[in-house]
């Protein structure tokens, strides 16, 4: 009788044990699917604050551009010319100094917008936030950068252009461009160069908060909140 009964308490253990589990195992996915669309919106934008404060930050250092292969600002199409021909005549160093403040300004610039930044990820509306969670690994900030690309612009335009002249690149550039049209036979350039570089400023900052979405992603011991653990861990059962 005694051999019987304890083969039938191991069982009821090994049974109950088993119940606890499925138990749990169901509540899981449960637990998952009470995340709101409002949820997941939370847990999109607090990725995207991380990317900013994380990786944003690093673009407002001095060579935070310049020395960043990810996002450095290089000459526009109708200045890699100017930038040969300059060389072509003993002036590289000119040219590396018109290179070096395009990216000073950008640096400077991102400096004063960051702001900007933060205001717009807080007002963002994500209307199908699910799909954006479930969507690649830049889907957030591809949102974003759609959502915010004009308007981020508009602001940062005028910023750009105060730091050309607060960087000194506005008196360089006008230093290149009067060499180069002083070179014989040489089409003159007056290109738009504020335009430019907000633009490729922009794309810089967007290229970074992309990079600190990947990681969120992809590295759960990246996802330093509950948040973030919560939503992300959605992403990881699609």
């Amino acid at each position: 009788m005694k051999k019987l009964i304890l083969p039938l308490f191991a069982l009821c253990l090994t049974l109950s044990g088993c119940a606890e589990l499925q138990q749990v195992a169901s509540q899981l996915p449960q637990q998952l699917g009470t995340l709101s669309n409002a949820d997941i919106a939370a847990g999109l934008r607090e990725a995207l604050d991380k990317g900013i404060d994380k990786q944003v930050s690093k673009l407002t250092k001095t060579d935070g551009y310049y020395k960043n292969q990810l996002v450095k600002i290089l000459l526009p199409a109708e200045l890699q010319k100017v930038d040969k021909t300059l060389r072509d005549i003993g002036l590289g160093s000119l040219a590396d100094e018109g290179l070096k403040m395009m990216n000073r300004a950008a640096e400077d610039a991102v400096k004063e917008a960051t702001p900007i930044f933060v205001s717009a990820v807080k007002n963002i509306t994500f209307n199908d936030a699910k799909n954006i969670l479930l969507g690649n690994n830049e889907a957030a900030t591809t949102y974003l950068k759609g959502q915010t690309t004009s308007q981020l612009y508009t602001k940062f335009n005028p910023v750009i252009k105060s730091s050309f002249s607060k960087v000194g690149a506005d008196k360089v550039w006008s230093n290149i461009i009067t060499q180069y049209n002083k070179v014989p036979l040489v089409q003159k350039v007056n290109p738009d160069l504020t335009d430019y570089v907000t633009t490729k400023a922009l794309e810089g900052v967007y290229k970074m908060i992309s990079v600190e979405e990947k990681e969120i992603r992809t590295n759960i011991n990246a996802r330093t909140s509950d948040l973030l653990k919560r939503v992300f861990a959605q992403q990881d059962n699609k």
